[in-house]
């Protein structure tokens, strides 16, 4: 039977509460009064819904990952190679500006374990790194990309994309900027431009 309206309004708030309360104290810090509370209901009432807070986290994990996913899936193999790896890092920092809440969810998930998506990570995530990381060398060999190690050179663009989101407090208290993505983006773009623009364009542009 297809949720009336008030059941997918109810359930939406559930996963909403659900993201705000995990992102900020992460799955063991979190509790099921704290989340109910944040979504307006009943406890009862949620657990309607979700039998357990293991169900609401692993929801919205699943539907996380997929969104994660999404910019590496989107690099082409038949595009230029330094533009489709800048477009990957520029994916990265979009979903820093606009999913913070999501990346801590990620990184908080990670740091304990990974229990709730360790198949994922070993299963498509891995798989999908390869695949990019296999491309990224056939594109090396063709002069296309500077002499990088693909798997690496990906680990440094989710390290320097999602430190953004996860560490926001450290950086915003040490920059004192109210949006200091704006300048971030621009770095960002400049440090990966740099390390794989193959050494021959490097010398024709200088």
């Amino acid at each position: 039977m297809a949720e009336t309206r008030i059941q997918s309004l109810n359930r939406a708030a559930i996963l909403e509460a659900g993201l705000e309360v995990f992102s900020r104290r992460g799955f063991r810090g979190a509790t099921l009064d704290q989340i109910a509370s944040a979504a307006q209901l009943s406890k009862p009432n949620m657990l309607y819904y979700f039998p357990s807070k293991e169900a609401i986290h692993r929801e919205l994990l699943l539907g996380l990952m997929d969104a994660w996913l999404d910019p590496m899936r989107r690099i082409d193999p038949e595009g230029p190679a330094l533009d489709e790896m800048l477009g990957y890092v520029r994916r990265k920092m979009a979903l820093t500006r606009h999913y913070p809440r999501e990346s801590r969810l990620f990184a908080n998930e990670v740091l304990q374990g990974a229990r709730h998506i360790d198949d994922t990570l070993g299963g498509e995530l891995k798989e999908l790194v390869d695949r990019t990381a296999a491309q990224m060398t056939e594109w090396i060999r063709a002069g296309q990309l500077a002499p990088v190690d693909p798997h690496h050179t990906i680990i440094s663009i989710w390290a320097l994309t999602q430190h953004y989101a996860d560490f926001d407090v450290q950086v915003r208290a040490v920059l004192g900027e109210d949006d200091p993505l704006a300048r971030a983006e621009r770095h960002v773009d400049q440090v990966f431009r740099r390390l794989l623009t193959p050494p021959d364009a490097r010398s024709a542009g200088a």
